[in-house]
């Protein structure tokens, strides 16, 4: 493939921000799955709108809204400079942090349904057996809900390769540090002859999400087998 270096750079990172970015968010997305599938109280509503907003909002509006707050000069974004060091805006961490965001609303939705499908009669019937909540949790409603969470992680991995709007307003797209994949293309496109460069990038992209579907979908029949068995 007709790939310089940061072509190639842009592919690593790529898949290490969505890597980190599902690994991050995942344990967030089944505690709110659970909360919106399980229980009832005041805010449900406003909960489950501000978790979707990232779907129905543009993605640059998200990543405006991540500059100002994150931002060297927002309120979050300088508290995590002056106090702990750590800056978010054009660095590849902010990419994680654009990507995981992006990608939350997706993961949520496939686990809540998760957790939805799950009798409330087989919890209801290991805790009278003595059983505490937390045990119930992990040693039966969480093995139930396995393939939901894999779906929801697969999800939020693919929406966090392909993320652009909200990660080139928060990040830019600096080759080398920042530059993921969709923005590499973006970029390429703007130079003439770069048609071979592009093509490969499109290529590599396809691959990589195909190649995580079929491995999720693999996963996901061994999980339901095993736990028909």
């Amino acid at each position: 493939m007709s790939l310089d270096a940061a072509a190639w750079a842009a592919v690593a990172l790529s898949l290490r921000v969505a890597l980190v970015a599902t690994l991050l968010g995942l344990p967030l997305a089944i505690a709110v799955a659970w909360l919106l599938a399980r229980k009832q109280f005041w805010g449900r509503g406003l909960l489950n709108g501000v978790v979707h907003l990232p779907l129905v909002l543009p993605p640059v509006v998200t990543g405006y809204l991540l500059l100002l707050a994150f931002g060297t000069q927002g309120p979050i974004g300088g508290f995590l400079r002056d106090s702990f060091g750590i800056t978010l805006a054009f660095r590849w961490t902010g990419a994680v942090l654009a990507a995981a965001i992006m990608a939350f609303p997706l993961t949520v939705r496939a686990i809540r349904l998760g957790f939805e499908s799950v009798p409330k009669g087989l919890e209801d019937a290991a805790a009278t057996l003595g059983a505490s909540r937390v045990r119930v949790f992990l040693t039966v409603t969480l093995p139930l809900i396995a393939p939901a969470v894999l779906a929801g992680a697969v999800l939020g991995f693919a929406k966090s390769l392909g993320e652009f709007g909200a990660t080139i307003t928060f990040v830019a797209a600096i080759p080398g540090q920042t530059q993921t994949i969709p923005s590499a293309i973006y970029a390429l496109l703007q130079v003439p002859g770069q048609d071979g460069a592009v093509v490969s990038l499109v290529v590599i992209s396809i691959v990589l999400a195909m190649g995580t579907l079929a491995l999720a979908e693999w996963l996901s029949r061994r999980m339901t087998a095993r736990i028909a068995g």
